[in-house]
């Protein structure tokens, strides 16, 4: 008994330590792309889907390989059918009939055929059909993973973002402290009116019900990446990149090359592998006028008896054997097929000023997004350079504020202004990161 619960605990343990090693407790902004290109619930879909689709192609293949069906039957008549044959056969008088029974009571027959496609038209467009329906697969399968990518660094960077903007209400939350202790301190001195520090308080309030906001919307948004990363929302997920790493050089830099080419783009894969589906539809329509050619063997043996001794020996087996061509030539379907094939190719032209419209549109996105992602690099040094100068700003004020140079209103009016550059600041870096991961997600360009 008590190796039997070693045994148990010991699978368990090992079933657990196992699926531990499988959950990482912290990861980088790579490490939660790649564990999501693994996990993410979506991404696994499409790829079922592709083995789905491999499946059908294989099917598709099958009905032009040889078909191998077997057959059996048993027949026990209760009472044999009688025939009436002509009396004069057997010597009898003409006009009358002589009733005769044939055969056994009993029949097993058993035998196996073989059919063999030899030509149709719709059976060649539909192997083709097959190859276009697992590229679209695929296509859907990489927009997914793109789109998923995209989720994850814009998540990922929302979390650090949240961070350092808790960081900076928590700052601003000391320092509104500090000075409200001092003007506690210079109003039971009679050196302060009680109208600054009820401004101090208002404004400390303020940023205590932002600070709550943002931790809440801190933890909402892991959660959210631990969701699009297939990570288990529950469990504990540290994150070892810094907003400082994210914000390297290579953020506000991106090259796009002048003869760009945006057959990469999913979008346009999409509208292409339409347009031939669309092609072979519309040849498809077309095969339907071709004959179609096939051939059959087919071999059986029979068995009778008078009892059920088909599993003697001595019981006898009659064989046939027979061998076939089926030839079927489509003539006339009273227009049917003139007005499915019409209707196919009518699609062909809706695919291909789809592609054209795809590709020109595409076109003007990559456009705008580089302009979009340029504006955004040129705010984000601006809005550094803004919150450094109204952090200064503040600091001076707060100076002669407290040696009784400047008024209550106009320090609260300097804090409030730095507190609007802090969250310019955060804003324009989620803005640049948002901005280039659009913009290599138009190209798809990002890291493979």
């Amino acid at each position: 008994m008590t190796s039997k619960f070693n045994f148990i605990f010991f699978i368990v343990f090992s079933w657990q330590f196992n699926f531990a090693q499988t959950q990482p407790e912290a990861v980088s902004l790579e490490e939660a792309i790649a564990y999501g290109e693994q996990n993410n619930r979506n991404i696994q879909k499409a790829s079922m889907e592709i083995k789905k689709a491999y499946k059908d192609q294989w099917s598709t293949i099958a009905i032009g390989l040889p078909q191998i069906s077997a057959s059996a039957s048993y027949q026990n008549f209760i009472e044999l059918p009688t025939s009436l044959i002509p009396a004069q056969f057997f010597g009898g008088n003409e006009g009358e009939f002589a009733e005769v029974q044939f055969g056994t009571p009993q029949t097993m027959t058993g035998g196996v055929t073989v059919q063999q496609l030899i030509f149709d038209g719709s059976y060649i467009v539909g192997l083709e059909a097959s190859k276009i329906f697992l590229m679209i697969s695929e296509n859907i399968f990489e927009k997914t993973l793109i789109e998923v990518r995209k989720n994850i660094v814009n998540t990922y960077s929302s979390v650090l973002l949240a961070r350092e903007n808790i960081e900076f209400l928590e700052q601003n939350k000391e320092n509104l402290n500090n000075n409200l202790k001092e003007l506690d301190q210079l109003l039971k001195n009679g050196f302060e009116e009680e109208e600054s520090v009820e401004q101090l308080r208002l404004t400390l309030s303020g940023v205590e019900t932002q600070l709550r906001y943002i931790k809440n919307l801190e933890r909402i948004t892991l959660k959210m990446l631990k969701l699009m990363m297939g990570f288990p929302t529950d469990s504990p997920l540290f994150l070892s990149d810094t907003l400082e790493k994210l914000t390297n050089e290579s953020l506000f830099k991106m090259e796009i090359p002048k003869s760009l080419s945006l057959s990469n783009n999913i979008d346009v894969k999409i509208a292409k592998n339409n347009l031939l589906s669309e092609t072979l539809l519309y040849k498809y329509e077309r095969s339907k006028g071709l004959p179609r050619l096939s051939a059959f063997l087919n071999g059986n043996y029979t068995g009778n008896s008078e009892t059920f001794s088909f599993t003697e020996s001595e019981q006898k087996w009659f064989g046939a054997a027979l061998f076939g061509i089926n030839l079927q030539i489509p003539i006339f379907s009273s227009l049917r097929r003139s007005a499915l094939t019409q209707k196919a190719k009518i699609s062909v032209s809706q695919a291909e000023n789809d592609l054209t419209e795809t590709q020109e549109r595409i076109s003007i996105e990559v456009q705008a997004a580089e302009n979009e992602y340029k504006l955004a690099v040129e705010n984000y040094f601006t809005n550094k350079e803004n919150l450094a100068l109204a952090d200064r700003i503040q600091q001076k004020n707060q100076t002669k504020y407290f040696e009784g140079v400047a008024s209550s209103f106009e320090l609260r009016e300097a804090q409030l202004q730095l507190y609007n550059a802090q969250n310019n600041y955060i804003k324009s870096i989620q803005d640049v990161i948002q901005k280039k991961v659009s913009l290599e997600t138009l190209l798809n360009i990002s890291k493979q």
